[in-house]
């Protein structure tokens, strides 16, 4: 027996607490659309944002990430200077079942404009606020706004558990709940 991909979705969210808080239906009306679609779900970027700044000349070196880099902004919207990046966070957290894998894709509205999202996969067993990169590919300021859709997660099943889980391996960026910056 087959069952919906929403209907799955919906499933596996209210049994596992896969994601908090969970809008069953897609919300629009004059807004970046978010919450259950037919095969994902529409995530929304909370209201604090990161902003990559060259201001302070540092360099961007992952294993010793200088926060110098980002000049920090709450607000119901975030403009993202020319050729660079935002950081922000899901609303929604997550809880992901051990036989379940994530990858999150960006949503129409924005790459229309040459905003790019980026998120990591949401691993078997991976729990916390999704980390979000927004990339301004264009030369010219970009718009986001926070409390609306900002990416799509479409979600698979696996037929079996997988064999390591993020939690096996004690991964680094387990549990977050902030905007959390490189670590090695």
């Amino acid at each position: 027996m087959s069952i919906q991909p929403d209907t799955w979705i919906k499933r596996m969210s209210k049994k596992h607490r896969m994601i908090l808080p969970f809008e069953p239906k897609l919300i629009k009306k004059g807004r970046v659309s978010y919450g259950l679609s037919s095969y994902g779900y529409d995530i929304r970027a909370t209201n604090e944002f990161k902003i990559f700044t060259n201001v302070r000349s540092v360099i961007v070196d992952p294993k010793k990430f200088d926060e110098k880099s980002f000049v920090d902004h709450k607000g119901k919207e975030c403009v993202i200077p020319p050729n660079s990046f935002a950081l922000t966070r899901s609303v929604e957290y997550f809880r992901i079942p051990r036989d379940v894998f994530g990858l999150c894709i960006g949503k129409s509205t924005y790459a229309r404009c040459g905003i790019i999202v980026n998120v990591t996969p949401l691993q078997p067993e991976w729990e916390g606020h999704l980390v979000i990169e927004i990339s301004n590919t264009t030369p010219l300021p970009a718009k986001v706004y926070a409390n609306e859709g900002i990416a799509a997660v479409i979600f698979f099943k696996a037929d079996e558990v997988s064999a390591k889980s993020y939690k096996d391996l004690s991964g680094t960026y387990s549990k977050q709940k902030g905007i959390t910056l490189p670590k090695v």
